[in-house]
């Protein structure tokens, strides 16, 4: 590192440290301004008794000497007081942050009550929890129980799938490949369902591990060949030699909901090109009718279907949603560009940070 640059360093770190101690100076002046605040009606009869006594001593003519020394005695001893109240009172503060940063773990122990009415408060937070338990119990109880029938409902619909399918590629016909590709989309809306609850669910059945990329590819691409065939797309692929840290499952998932896109709204000889630049970032392009440039910040929300959805009429916008959801997942990033007319990019950055080991 050159020399400016570590001057630069020691500039920044200087700069943050001030703002903490400015941002730390600032909650200290608004805690004790809360702790007046709180405590105004104690203050104000506390300066009511203050008037009432000067009054009384004045009547009976009392010695101002006398009067003054009783006055900074009671200053001395409520300023020691009132030091460490509001010492304890920060405290108390700061013990109740700690919980709400760990708010989550159950059966933490709320700090010790001062006043009935704060042990009320404390009562309630405790049943609260207890309800929240259950009824978080509850929901868990009745989603898996969900996600096991839907994992069934997949598994046994995939059976007609797999008979009606048999039977239409037992010939040949113009309507046969018209439904079989019909049949391909309902397949996909199958999967896609069992997808959905899967990414929802708390549990996941990621494997993390390295996967050979070209492997992956190949795999969605053999998926929509016959589609490629029947539309008369052109695909050009340079096979990657490298390999990423991902799921295999999932990443296939990302990649097969793109080409579902891809060859969905490009028309018949367009192309579709995938390639993977050094920087192991994943790029697939088409020359389709692309996206209107106010949809592209909202493609990845949910149900958003955008202009060509719209006009499609068929589109679910949950496809590039998931897509979104398993990257977030994944810690890989998700991206478009495209131009109305010309086509659209999708990017996934599958690059990972390269972790020092210090012994």
């Amino acid at each position: 590192m050159k020399p400016g640059q570590k001057v630069k360093k020691a500039e920044s770190l200087n700069e943050i440290q001030i703002q903490k101690e400015n941002f730390d100076k600032k909650q200290e002046g608004k805690i004790v301004w809360m702790y007046f605040r709180q405590y105004r009606y104690t203050a104000l009869m506390f300066l009511i008794y203050i008037g009432i006594f000067a009054f009384v001593f004045s009547l009976y003519n009392l010695e101002t000497e006398a009067v003054l020394y009783a006055a900074g005695l009671c200053i001395i001893v409520t300023s020691v007081v009132l030091f460490l109240h509001i010492f304890f009172y920060k405290r108390k503060h700061k013990q109740r942050l700690e919980i709400l940063k760990n708010i989550q773990i159950p059966g933490q122990t709320l700090p010790a009550a001062d006043t009935l009415a704060e042990a009320d408060y404390q009562e309630m937070v405790r049943e609260l929890e207890y309800i929240c338990a259950g009824n978080m119990t509850q929901w868990q109880r009745e989603r898996q129980e969900s996600l096991d029938y839907y994992t069934t409902w997949v598994h046994q619909i995939k059976t007609p799938i797999s008979v009606m399918r048999m039977t239409l590629q037992s010939e040949d016909t113009d309507e046969h490949r018209e439904l079989l590709s019909q049949l391909f989309r309902i397949e996909q809306y199958v999967e896609m369902v069992l997808s959905y609850l899967r990414l929802g669910s708390e549990t996941s059945d990621f494997v993390i591990q390295e996967y050979k990329l070209d492997d992956i590819i190949r795999e969605a691409i053999h998926k929509y060949a016959s589609i490629f065939v029947r539309k008369r797309i052109r695909l050009s692929y340079e096979p990657p030699e490298c390999t990423v840290l991902t799921d295999e499952k999932w990443l296939l998932f990302m990649i097969e909901q793109i080409l579902s896109n891809a060859v969905k709204y490009t028309k018949e000889e367009g192309t579709v090109t995938i390639t993977v630049t050094p920087e192991l970032v994943l790029k697939i392009a088409d020359t389709g009718i692309g996206i209107a440039s106010e949809d592209i910040p909202r493609i990845f929300e949910k149900g958003f279907t955008g202009y060509n959805g719209r006009a499609d009429k068929k589109s679910t916008g949950l496809g590039l949603y998931l897509c979104h959801m398993a990257a977030e997942k994944l810690c890989h990033e998700i991206s478009a560009e495209s131009e109305a007319g010309k086509g659209t990019v999708f990017s996934i950055n599958l690059k990972r940070e390269e972790l020092e080991v210090f012994s």
